[in-house]
This record gives C-alpha cells, structure tokens and sequence, in this order.
C-alpha cells in the first residue's frame, strides 16, 4: 500500500529542478535568460511587423518568413517564464496532465521550425528552378498539397509521442532534472519498460527534423547545380538559399544533440542536457530573425526604414 500511495502521489505531481546543482548560483540564469527571452520576443516581433506593415514583403517567401517569426514567437512562450520563476522563487510544481500538455504543445510547435524551411525550400526551388511555373505551384490551392502531409506527420508523431508517456506509470522520483516537460526527461522516471517510448521519441526526431534536413539538402543542390549551370544571374537567390541552410544547419545541430543527449548518459552531465534541450528551443528563436533580418536584403532595407522613421519622430 505504501508504494502504491507513494506512485498515486508521482503519478499527479512532479517538480523541474533544472540545474538544481548549481545550487545558490541557479537564480543568476533568470539573467540570461531573461535577455533571451526579450530578444527573442521584441525581434520576432519587429520581423513580424515589418512583414505585415509592407506589401513588398508579401509574397510567398516573406510570408513562410513570418509564419518562422510566429512559430519563434511562441514557442518560448510555452516554457520560458515557468523556467525564469523556478530561478527567482524555486517554484517548479507541475501536473501530469499539465506536464503532458507542455510536452505535446514545444515539441508540436517545435517540429514547424524545420517543416517551415522546408517549405521555403520549396518556394525557393520552384523560384530558381520553374520560375515560369512559380505563381502556379506557390498558389494556396497547389502549395497546400505540400503543406498537408508536414502537418499531418508532425501531429500524428507528436500525439503518439505524447499519449504514450501518459499511459505510463512514474514511481522513480517526481523530480524532474529539466527546466520544462522534455519527453525522455519524464519517460525515465516511469517504472517497467520504455523502450517503446524511447524508440518513438528517436523515430520523431529524425522522421521530422533530420528528414526535413534531408528534403531541404537535395533541393538546394538541385537549386546550386541549377544555379551554376546558368552563370551568375540567380546569386541573390543563392543568398536566400544559404540563410536558410545556416538556420537550418544551427536548429538541426542543437535538436540532435538535445535528442541524443539522453542515449549517451555517460558522456552528458544532467546540467549539460538541460543546457543543450534548452537552447534546442531558445537559441533559433533568438537567432533566426536576426540572421533574416541581417542577410535578407528587403527585410533590412525595410528595418533600416523604421529605425529612420523613429528617429525623425523623437520622445
């Protein structure tokens, strides 16, 4: 009766004690994270604007670009404060329920980050490659054919992700080393057998983002190939193409590492697993409107534009 009282009481409750060892230094990370939390927000959200306010900015490739600022909008959104309030007040109680919500809502959400280049993959290869075919294949009606099985895929691999760690029973410990509900950091504290579980968080990561990565690489050789054989007409479009890989290379590295961290235990400290499946989140949203901020040349023009506008209008 005991240790069925003591599994009721796991099975409802948990604790994330991200980085519990750093002990008195822990509230010092409500720094950092902090200012990258802020900048994530404030740049996704002038890239965001910027898309929405100006009409040469409208088109297909712009429009996936802002629909990348929503997905690095709200995405630290579904962990970030939970993780600053457990720095500052030690607070970091959770439900199952809610625990499983979580999961289910980064990594969901989390998976449109490589879904979403590959789609610019596309648009830029259909620019490039069929460019007297290109308003045909990026019209709504054609583009959601591409669209359709992404979406699909992500969710289906999500939910079965997600329903399968809730069925689990968790008498370990209720505390979870993470600063959010990662999958495997919840799925190692059941008791029994989870090699199910490990096996169907293993095919999600590389059935979404490795896949994606896969797809994206074959179009853009398709694209350079294309490109060469053509001379130097295309090299703003080889620009774009390799913004997208340098976003891509840096979102596929950090998932990887994130995801493999928990099969190479030996080799990982829990501080440098938190670390790494954190940034796996934080770090491209912070990262990504800057990098199309910076080498896209419209964006820049356009942000360029703002920042003389509010200075002829001072406080």
């Amino acid at each position: 009766m005991k240790n069925l009282s003591a599994q009721n009481i796991l099975f409802t409750d948990f604790k994330l004690n991200g980085f519990y060892s750093l002990g008195e230094w822990r509230p010092f990370l409500f720094i950092p994270f902090f200012l990258m939390f802020s900048l994530s927000i404030t740049a996704n959200s002038i890239l965001l604007y910027l898309i929405i306010c100006q009409r040469s900015l409208h088109s297909p490739m712009y429009v996936l670009i802002g629909l990348m600022a929503v997905v690095d909008l709200i995405l630290p959104i579904f962990f970030v404060p939970n993780m600053l309030v457990s720095f500052l007040f030690n607070w970091g109680g959770i439900s199952l329920v809610g625990c499983l919500i979580q999961m289910f809502c980064i990594h969901y959400v989390g998976a449109f980050q490589s879904t979403l280049l590959l789609w610019m993959a596309l648009d830029r290869y259909f620019a490039i490659c069929k460019p007297l075919y290109y308003h045909k294949y990026m019209a709504i009606p054609n583009f959601l054919k591409f669209v359709v099985v992404p979406l699909i895929r992500n969710g289906l691999l999500n939910i079965s992700m997600v329903y399968m760690a809730g069925k689990l029973t968790f008498c370990v410990t209720n505390v979870i080393d993470h600063c959010f509900c990662e999958h495997m950091a919840l799925v190692q504290l059941a008791c029994g057998d989870i090699s199910i579980n490990n096996l169907v968080g293993l095919l999600t990561a590389f059935l979404i983002p490795t896949f994606d990565f896969i797809l994206v690489t074959g179009s853009y050789v398709v694209i350079f190939v294309s490109v060469f054989k053509s001379g130097k007409g295309q090299m703003k479009a080889i620009n774009t193409c390799i913004t997208h890989i340098i976003v891509m290379t840096s979102s596929l590295i950090f998932a990887l590492i994130a995801f493999m961290s928990y099969r190479i235990r030996n080799t990982f400290s829990t501080n440098s697993r938190v670390f790494v499946s954190t940034m796996y989140l934080l770090f491209p949203s912070c990262f990504n409107p800057i990098v199309y901020g910076v080498r896209t040349k419209e964006i820049r023009q356009q942000f360029l534009q703002l920042v003389s506008e509010v200075k002829i209008f001072p406080l």
